[in-house]
């Protein structure tokens, strides 16, 4: 059928509008050659963790000395590995959880020691923890599997990648330790969670970690899209609209849903997070999380921080650490109470942001000088001023 003139127009217009139409932030894909160390730090920024601290400059001396200081760099550390890990709501009843999580900080604590040190004791050590739990560790079980999985799991690919990279030592089961990152923690992970948003978030921050350690591009492009529709709905911009934006499959579909999902919060403002009203520190395992997966996804050349991840980090981190540092809290607000504690998770996506970016974070720098040399949360974050602090690597 011949096509009139009118017809051609419509159809032209139409077909501009539907091309002209914005996409949506598409996953990031998976790199051609993962970069390796490659998990939350690179090999640039260790270097230059161990030149400020070889030079005793501040703050990096400072936070690798509390680093070694703690229990998690001890020496005489011996492994707590159980065949079966099991966790309930607030790891109650608590068989194995604890043990597995600070084995798998130490583990890193110790494979960040071996770099700035070189004393192979750190690295044998590592490696001693890493061989202890991929030699028993079968199973997570109960309620809070899925996120005890997702913390340790977080620490585990950490030490890992740079054992694994860095350390001429020989790791003679360092197969066997990728076998259970394989079998064991991603199955856990990889496939999300509909609880709080943190969850998901720890939860993608192990998958996207162990994707990379085991160089497999389809988990880290499942996980990274995940990742990405769950931080789109952790973080609240205005530019989302009247309501939050949700994870579909949750069929969060009316006002009300949404608003009891946000802790019962009705005002929605920039910066604001889906667990703001909760507290502070469940708030901060989100905020930590997004802030890991965008450094590794740096690592691995796709630089998030420059899209709607970054925007949201900023926002989110600027909004909490403002009531963090004493700013009274308006009745609007979570009826006028906030439960504060945000915890030692600033360094990384302030580093990123204000940095390297340039981008001004006033709040969130006063926060992060004033907690500074940072800690460990003994969940899964630890030792960020001396790996991230200040570092343009």
């Amino acid at each position: 059928m011949r096509r009139t003139p009118l017809l051609a127009t419509v159809t032209a217009l139409v077909l501009g509008g539907l091309l002209a139409q914005p996409t949506a932030p598409r996953a990031e894909a998976a790199p051609a050659a993962f970069a390796h160390p490659g998990v939350a730090v690179s090999k640039g920024q260790l270097d230059f963790a161990r030149t400020k601290v070889n030079a005793g400059a501040q703050p990096w001396k400072g936070a690798f000395d509390r680093m070694l200081a703690s229990k998690y760099a001890d020496l005489n550390r011996t492994p707590r590995p159980r065949a079966i890990v099991e966790c309930g709501s607030y790891s109650n009843p608590n068989h194995g959880c604890t043990d597995e999580r600070e084995d798998a900080i130490a583990a890193y604590t110790h494979a960040l020691a071996w770099y700035v040190t070189r004393d192979e004791r750190h690295a044998k050590k590592a490696v001693e923890l890493m061989d202890a739990w991929s030699a028993v560790i079968k199973d997570h079980t109960n309620s809070n599997a899925p996120l005890q999985t997702g913390w340790a799991g977080s620490s585990w690919p950490r030490a890992a990648e740079i054992i694994k990279h860095t350390y001429t030592g020989s790791w003679a089961n360092s197969g066997r330790f990728a076998a259970m990152l394989r079998n064991v923690y991603l199955p856990e992970v990889i496939n999300g969670s509909h609880s709080n948003g943190n969850w998901e978030l720890s939860m993608m921050e192990a998958a996207v970690g162990i994707a990379v350690h085991l160089e497999d591009k389809a988990s880290y492009d499942k996980a990274m899209a995940r990742f990405r529709t769950r931080t789109a709905a952790f973080v609240y911009l205005a530019s989302d609209g009247e309501l939050p934006k949700t994870v579909p499959s949750q069929n969060l579909d009316t006002r009300d849903k949404i608003v009891r999902y946000w802790q019962g919060q009705s005002t929605f403002v920039t910066g604001l997070t889906q667990e703001t009203c909760r507290d502070l520190t469940h708030t901060g395992y989100g905020i930590s999380a997004i802030s890991h997966v965008a450094e590794t996804s740096r690592i691995q050349g796709q630089d998030l921080y420059g899209t709607d991840v970054g925007e949201r980090l900023r926002q989110a981190l600027g909004f909490q650490a403002k009531y963090e540092l004493g700013t009274a809290v308006p009745s609007w607000l979570c009826g006028g109470s906030l439960h504060l504690g945000l915890g030692p998770v600033t360094e990384v996506g302030y580093n990123a942001l204000h940095h390297r970016l340039g981008m001004p974070m006033t709040n969130t720098q006063t926060l992060t000088e004033r907690n500074r040399p940072a800690g460990t949360n003994n969940l899964f974050v630890a030792w960020e001023t001396l790996t991230h602090g200040d570092n343009p690597s």
